[in-house]
């Protein structure tokens, strides 16, 4: 017997269902969704279908969220998914979860991750999704204050070749940022001994600027350079982010989310919409540490995540419709809107 969880998580399927005036989500079927999500349903149970073919399952299946319980009656009644699941010899139970009921997990910024920083902050690498450009001019001779210096080939995070590498990324995905930070320099430091490379260790806090001057070492060594490759890129990864502005705002992020999960039970939404308001600014009114539009999505979506049954009211729409305009006035104010805002105005 096995368990399988799956989550539509596919950019094609978080559409939102029919709202007032049309079916409640518990009378939801796939008729009542507009003809692209019914496609996508369809592609997606047909793939659902193949894969449980291939793994000799009979399934059953149980749905958490409205858009689930479409995709699992939708596999249920699939023909050729009715044939297997009479000759197939592998129980198992499939669990469909709409990740649209914990948009919270997807929005928030949690804890002291060095590596869920790493991939919020670095540009991607192109044609990927999971992975991250590094820039590498701090390992050559050439002099460029261009942070987008495309001379250079980026380096990335995925180093299946080199141990040392594999073994660090482990420890910025399961350490504290701290220890995970003192790991690179541990790494560092151990290479440049085995390449005989003048390193003087430092004790104390780690800081950017330190093992930027460690990276100095091995840039005029071809030898060290090719054998400690993996590894200096992901060093390189750790002082681009620690450096990164945006890297300060996560950790404001993390704060207000901490400072919200406390006070929301004593605070009614009014007075929380209240406090967010001062903090709106327009493009000319902003300083770099100060929320974009986006950020002020990213909160809201938070917000009303982890806030739940929300009491409705005048007070309440008073709040909504002031922070509404206040959202609306930054967004047109925007001299070249992101990708995000372009799509949503």
């Amino acid at each position: 017997s096995a368990e399988l969880c799956l989550l539509p998580a596919l950019t094609g399927l978080l559409q939102p269902l029919p709202g007032p005036g049309g079916p409640g989500p518990a009378e939801v079927g796939l008729g009542a969704l507009p003809a692209e999500l019914r496609a996508a349903v369809r592609a997606l149970v047909g793939d659902l279908d193949a894969l449980f073919t291939a793994l000799g399952l009979r399934e059953e299946s149980f749905a958490v969220g409205a858009l689930s319980r479409v995709i699992a009656a939708e596999l249920a009644s699939y023909a050729p998914a009715r044939n297997r699941r009479r000759m197939a010899t592998n129980k198992a139970s499939v669990v469909f979860v709409d990740r649209t009921l914990d948009l919270a997990g997807a929005v928030g910024h949690h804890g002291d991750n060095l590596a869920e920083k790493i991939l919020s902050v670095l540009p991607k690498l192109p044609g990927h999704k999971t992975d991250v450009m590094v820039n590498m001019v701090e390992l050559t001779a050439l002099q460029t204050t261009d942070e987008t210096c495309s001379i250079i080939a980026p380096g990335c995070l995925a180093q299946p070749n080199d141990p040392a590498a594999k073994a660090l990324w482990e420890s910025f995905m399961n350490l504290k940022q701290k220890e995970a930070v003192m790991e690179v320099r541990r790494h560092l430091v151990e290479a440049a001994s085995r390449e005989n490379l003048p390193i003087k260790m430092s004790m104390g806090e780690v800081t950017p600027e330190q093992l930027s001057s460690y990276i100095q070492l091995f840039r005029n060594n071809l030898k060290a350079l090719e054998n400690h490759c993996g590894l200096l890129q992901l060093v390189l990864a750790t002082v681009q982010t620690l450096k990164h502005p945006q890297t300060s705002k996560w950790d404001n992020f993390l704060a207000f989310e901490r400072l919200l999960l406390q006070t929301i039970g004593e605070s009614e939404m009014p007075s929380v919409l209240n406090q967010l308001l001062p903090m709106i600014k327009s493009y000319n009114e902003r300083t770099k540490d100060d929320y974009t539009c986006e950020d002020f999505l990213i909160l809201l979506v938070y917000m009303y995540s982890v806030v739940g049954e929300i009491k409705s009211g005048k007070e309440l729409d008073a709040a909504e419709e002031e922070v509404k305009k206040a959202l609306v006035k930054a967004i047109c104010d925007e001299p070249e809107p992101s990708p995000v805002l372009q799509k949503i105005t």
